[in-house]
């Protein structure tokens, strides 16, 4: 993997993005913003499967009022998402958001962007350009044979946080996304070259919770691996709790994050003699949200189960009726096959305390 590229540090509420601070994980509620109270929650679930930054749509005034209320009920920073309206990004920063995502070519006057400008510059408030492939400005589309291209991307982007440095602010964060993985790529190592602000990496419209990860997981990956990117979002057409499970996923898998239990399992065969799906997935919902840096393996047969689990901190090997529980590589005790997850458990349980 290749040393991340040196970019600006931005201060997102008590986190930052860029630098040297760790890759931060976001998603995107899909609440209506103006019912504050589900909106909090759907926030607190998102915390809880490892999101650091949340971002709610801010379509009207009424939910710019919101924002507050917001803000109070929850423990991570807030972004307000805004599209055309210098109004409704003044009495967000008035709420108290912590980032302002709008691009400031589309939100009103010249007059409205350096107003909002200004007012982020005396908060300390961080803005994110969000190039879309599907909403790039008309001239550029011209310019570029009619193709949103990834050039096409970076020449919006660009465009837009000149824009913002005519005003006087640099604390930009930008994202250029695409719905194929191609695009989305490219655009952002060509805007690397070109620029060191913090990038926001995604691929947008990636589709359903299958798809979706799938195109998520290449295209965060390849881009992650080349040392491209400080903050994401993985975009499933799904509960947005899923997104942030799926990105900490990545992150981890990456060794880009630390913290929770890692599962690794085994594929079936014909030598599997414990119902290897069924268990595998129970011990995968038990320890979700274990927070402890925990390899465990789930084996499903006693012939290469002990050898394939050595480099796994514990694990469970399944047999006919019975399994073992290893640590380190070392059998430690063999049980009844219905008490292989409650005995796994008490080995997870026990590991902090044994290592002590």
């Amino acid at each position: 993997m290749k040393r991340r590229r040196k970019t600006k540090k931005v201060r997102v509420g008590g986190l930052f993005i860029g630098g040297d601070a760790p890759i931060t994980l976001q998603s995107m509620t899909n609440t209506d913003t103006r019912d504050a109270e589900a909106t909090i929650r759907q926030i607190r679930e998102l915390a809880d499967e490892g999101c650091d930054i949340v971002r709610v749509a801010v379509p009207d005034e009424q939910a710019a009022l919101a924002l507050g209320r917001i803000r109070k009920g929850i423990g991570i920073p807030l972004v307000a998402d805004i599209h055309f309206s210098a109004r409704l990004a003044l009495e967000a920063l008035k709420q108290g958001v912590d980032k302002l995502r709008i691009n400031p070519g589309n939100i009103g006057s010249k007059r409205g962007v350096e107003r909002v400008a200004k007012a982020c510059k005396e908060r300390g408030i961080p803005i994110r350009i969000g190039v879309n492939a599907g909403s790039l400005e008309k001239g550029l589309l011209e310019r570029f044979g009619g193709r949103a291209t990834p050039e096409a991307m970076v020449e919006s982007a660009l465009g837009h946080v000149a824009i913002l440095e005519e005003c006087g602010f640099d604390d930009i964060v930008v994202s250029m996304k695409a719905s194929d993985i191609g695009r989305t790529v490219e655009a952002y190592r060509l805007f690397s070259r070109r620029a060191a602000y913090p990038l926001h990496i995604g691929v947008t419209e990636a589709g359903t919770s299958f798809r979706g990860t799938i195109m998520s997981s290449i295209g965060l990956g390849v881009l992650l691996y080349d040392g491209i990117g400080d903050t994401l979002r993985v975009s499933l057409t799904a509960d947005p709790v899923e997104e942030a499970r799926v990105g900490r996923e990545i992150l981890r898998s990456l060794g880009l994050r630390k913290g929770g239990v890692t599962v690794t399992s085994c594929p079936t065969c014909g030598r599997t003699e414990v119902d290897l799906v069924g268990l595998a997935r129970e011990v995968e919902n038990a320890l979700a949200q274990v927070n402890k840096d925990i390899h465990v393996a789930v084996m499903g047969c006693t012939v290469n189960g002990p050898g394939e689990a050595r480099e796994a901190d514990l694990a469970i090997v399944g047999g006919r009726g019975v399994g073992l529980i290893v640590r380190s590589g070392k059998i430690m005790r063999k049980v009844a096959e219905k008490d292989l997850l409650r005995e796994l458990l008490r080995e997870v349980d026990r590991f902090d305390k044994d290592i002590d």
